[in-house]
């Protein structure tokens, strides 16, 4: 199978993955007792709401309130999606009387939220937490964003996914607000041929160095693919821990501040 081929195949395979069941089961001390706090899920590229349908059900299960945005991310530029998918996702938050709102987000969905927060002073702001952000730019759309295929697959919002200046990430600057970000290590057989072109350690579609932002108050490399990291009950766990305490749960050592990268 030719490698635009097997990117098509494989846009296909994501956009029809099936969510499986939520354990019931959280983590000890994570869930809410002030009960007006609300999240807005941010899928990624070329995904719909229901990738995020089982941190959906964690959250709800934690006694957190959602909004789970369903937005056409392969149809406009990331300027427009951002408005179209934080205005319904404060509109839901805003009418279950939020009083605090963080956001979780997969892969591009981090960047419409840092957009969103460079833009807007949301005072109900609570926590960030992006799962495989591409926050320095994705080196897969600097190799191929001048292909058909590629354009095809990722849309206008796909073309401003670079590392250069020209890229909406590096225009973003610094993040001031709490910001927790997951980066998985690990790459499905299909995405093997975009892992080679990533130096070091990767997720099949973005870098680990990559996935850091400056000002970001923790971080944390699990074992999982860009595709299905959303999902994992490891990550959901983590997730909800960061809401709750504002860090990730390092077992075994000390937790420092994170000043860069």
């Amino acid at each position: 199978m030719s490698k635009p081929f097997a990117s098509i195949f494989l846009l296909s395979a994501i956009m029809f993955f099936s969510t499986s069941a939520v354990s019931n089961e959280n983590v000890a001390g994570t869930s809410v007792t002030d009960k007006g706090q609300c999240v807005i899920l941010l899928h990624g590229l070329a995904r719909t709401s229901h990738s995020m349908d089982k941190m959906e059900l964690a959250l709800n299960d934690a006694g957190y309130s959602t909004a789970n945005v369903d937005y056409p991310s392969r149809s406009m530029k990331i300027q427009d999606l951002t408005d179209l998918a934080m205005d319904e996702g404060l509109n839901v938050c805003q009418s279950k009387n939020a009083k605090t709102i963080h956001l979780v987000t997969h892969s591009m969905g981090g960047i419409l939220a840092r957009y969103y927060l460079a833009k807007n002073k949301l005072s109900q702001l609570g926590h960030l937490v992006q799962l495989a952000p591409p926050n320095r730019g994705s080196l897969v759309t600097d190799q191929f964003r001048q292909e058909h295929w590629y354009k095809w697959v990722t849309g206008p919002a796909g073309q401003q996914l670079g590392t250069g200046k020209d890229g909406i990430p590096s225009l973003l600057g610094a993040v001031d607000y709490s910001t927790g970000v997951v980066a998985g290590n690990e790459h499905s057989p299909l995405d093997n041929w975009l892992a080679e072109i990533i130096p070091g350690e990767d997720d099949g579609k973005v870098s680990v160095d990559h996935a850091k932002v400056e000002g970001m108050s923790d971080f944390i490399v699990l074992p999982y693919t860009h595709i299905s990291i959303m999902k994992q009950d490891e990550v959901i766990q983590q997730t909800l821990y960061f809401l709750k305490y504002g860090s990730f749960n390092h077992p075994g050592w000390a937790q420092l501040p994170v000043v860069g990268f």
